[in-house]
């Protein structure tokens, strides 16, 4: 059973994976944001303890911006976890995947965002 308070990671990725297609991005690019998405809703719902986190998608001329806020205001950074923790990689991901990523913080929170450019 799903708790009312999970985030739909589902239906985020696949209005990602639409709106991608639709602007005529490539696939390969398509799947690295997909799984870009996923790690910041993962950390926003996990570490920014937010049960709903807000994510926008932009396109910009040829660039595609992704940005997922959550109420924390905890700054994250790129770790270097030991090579058997099982978990503390995500934004080493997001980094590699992406042109760029970065954090806003806000009134209420941060903002988590990463971009990729086009092809």
């Amino acid at each position: 059973m799903r708790h009312l308070n999970t985030p739909s990671f589902a239906l985020t990725r696949q209005s990602l994976r639409d709106a991608m297609i639709r602007s005529g991005w490539h696939p390969s690019s398509t799947f690295d944001a997909e799984l870009a998405l996923g790690e910041l809703l993962v950390n926003a719902w996990r570490h920014g303890r937010t049960p709903a986190p807000i994510v926008q998608i932009l396109f910009l001329h040829k660039v595609l911006r992704v940005s997922v806020s959550d109420e924390s205001p905890v700054v994250p950074g790129l770790q270097a976890p030991s090579l058997l923790a099982e978990s503390g990689r995500g934004l080493q991901l997001v980094a590699g995947l992406t042109s760029r990523w970065g954090v806003d913080p806000q009134k209420r929170g941060k903002c988590v965002w990463f971009e990729l450019d086009a092809a």
